[in-house]
């Protein structure tokens, strides 16, 4: 979202926001190295689902009469702590609203969602995802907030109860659910959906299944956004982070509950695009500075230190404490200590029993790198303030850089499976090792990194390694291997008699290079690779 906002600033700021303007933003995004996506079938739509969704709902655009960003845009964009503005935002953002007026055949919403939520993990401690999809949803009135509470405190009995497979279980009680929901339709025969022209009940209730799951999804991935919140990835729950509860509490006694402004849209635009509201607990100096204090208490607080500045101090000291987790974090996993956590979150990670598999997959090939062998690595996931992991790497770019002096390394993984990972994987995998090439001026490599390789991309990574291109710094050493390969060549490096060195990942990816030029087709390099990854540290 932020680098998409900061593009449309700066080349449409003060334009219309009509077809010609949509279809050339979105030539300029497509040219963007952090831009994942296609938009070709239809330019001007897709810049619309882009921009006119998350980013003018939650105040960071204004489209009418003419583009730019708001206060609070402007500060997602240039602050340094970008959670607190997201913060702000979410708690704002409420249906109904000049930008959410509901049909007449929907519920009849009056909530800030967000701001609900945050009431609810904070009621019952810790909220599981199922929970949060199939009850916290329903929560379209803030004034039904008990009778929620209630449902899922009898769900949490009647779970409790069951003897069977919580799966069927769940199943049954979702669709008990979705069918008391839409009765109304269900009875009048309105189950339709947009994409198909069956219109069974089976199939509604399916499609609306999937609906409930997508935005429970992006409800989780945006409270996590704000650092409040933990996921637990195995077991699928979400709760406050217990040093930030006292600002949690904060601002669900003091934010109103009542949506605002549902009529006039410019004093609706005027609030929600207010960079400085709702009030948070570090806008008030006194709890402020007794949080600086309780927190770091080495730190002595200037009298003369404005409001601002004690924001500063306390966003530095965080950034430091992160930082410093994370070197204890690198220490602890290069001694192998973490060994066997690292492999049973891969087998997690290939059973798919992890809450979101491609971040758990990114950071705990980091943690991998970092102890496979010697070298700096670097991972662009981001860190919450306590070492999480909170979300994966921008698409500009690689996923992981390691730096072995005399040459780099990029690391790039992927849950994508089939075409879609050549489509999605492909090209980006070569630029970000071309970018590290250039960057550093000396040899580079590629290691890449999926549960199962597509035979496309297998093809692929295999031409680039004959192909001399000046676009992509010449030719490029790409080695994909399936993930259990990969476990296999760490497994290697624990039980090894000596501490793998640089050389023998160079080695490693050298031998590549002459498969590559030994064989007459992909399969057999690729069988050849895969052969020496599962040796690759016989002398």
């Amino acid at each position: 979202m932020i680098p998409e906002i900061e593009l449309l600033n700066a080349h449409f700021s003060g334009q219309k926001w009509d077809n010609d303007t949509q279809r050339a933003f979105m030539e300029l995004l497509k040219e963007e190295n952090f831009f994942n996506g296609e938009g070709a079938n239809d330019p001007a739509f897709s810049a619309r689902d882009r921009i006119n969704r998350a980013p003018k709902a939650l105040g960071f655009v204004i489209l009418s009469p003419t583009i730019s960003l708001t206060p609070a845009g402007f500060e997602l964009v240039n602050s340094k702590r970008k959670e607190e503005i997201f913060l702000r935002q979410l708690l704002k953002f409420q249906v109904p609203s000049p930008y959410h007026r509901p049909s007449a055949n929907s519920a009849e919403f009056w909530v800030k969602p967000y701001l609900e939520l945050f009431r609810l993990i904070r009621h019952f401690g810790s909220l599981k995802f199922d929970e949060l999809m199939i009850f916290g949803l329903q929560l379209v009135d803030y004034r039904e907030f008990d009778e929620i509470v209630k449902k899922i405190d009898d769900f949490r009995v009647s779970k409790a109860q069951h003897e069977g497979n919580y799966k069927k279980f769940r199943a049954e009680y979702l669709d008990k659910e979705l069918r008391d929901i839409y009765a109304e339709d269900i009875i009048a025969g309105n189950t339709k959906t947009r994409e198909t022209n069956d219109a069974s009940v089976t199939k509604f209730l399916k499609t609306k299944a999937s609906n409930m799951r997508d935005y429970a999804d992006a409800c989780f991935r945006y409270l996590r956004a704000t650092g409040l919140v933990n996921i637990s990835h195995i077991g699928k729950s979400i709760s406050i982070v217990p040093e930030k509860i006292q600002e949690v509490d904060y601002f669900l006694q003091n934010t109103d509950r009542e949506p605002c402004f549902i009529d006039n849209e410019k004093r609706y635009v005027d609030y929600l695009g207010n960079a400085e509201t709702p009030t948070l607990l570090s806008d008030n100096r006194e709890l402020l500075e007794q949080k600086i204090s309780s927190e770091f208490p080495h730190i002595t607080i200037p009298k003369t230190a404005t409001l601002q500045e004690l924001k500063d101090i306390f966003a530095d000291e965080i950034e430091r404490r992160k930082e410093q987790i994370l070197t204890d974090q690198v220490t602890a996993i290069k001694d192998y200590h973490l060994f066997d956590e690292i492999n049973s979150t891969f087998e997690q990670i290939l059973d798919n029993s992890l809450y979101d598999t491609p971040l758990m997959l990114e950071w705990n090939t980091w943690r991998a790198m970092t102890m496979l062998d010697g070298g700096s690595i670097k991972a662009n996931l981001k860190f919450d303030d306590f070492g999480n992991p909170m979300s994966t790497a921008q698409g500009n770019m690689a996923d992981i850089v390691c730096d072995y002096d005399d040459f780099g390394l990029t690391v790039e993984v992927t849950m994508q499976s089939g075409q879609r990972q050549y489509e999605t994987e492909g090209e980006p995998v070569t630029r970000h090792l071309a970018k590290v090439k250039k960057e550093t001026n000396k040899p580079a490599y590629c290691l890449f990194i999926a549960p199962n390789i597509n035979e496309a991309c297998v093809a692929h990574f295999y031409a680039l390694h004959k192909m001399n291109i000046s676009y992509y710094g010449g030719k490029s050493t790409i080695v994909p291997l399936p993930l259990n390969i990969f476990i296999k060549m760490l497994e290697d490096s624990h039980k090894a008699s000596y501490v793998p060195e640089p050389k023998h990942v160079q080695q490693f990816f050298e031998r590549s290079n002459e498969l590559a030029n030994s064989t007459d087709n992909e399969q057999d390099w690729y069988n050849g690779i895969t052969k020496e990854a599962l040796n690759w540290l016989n002398e």
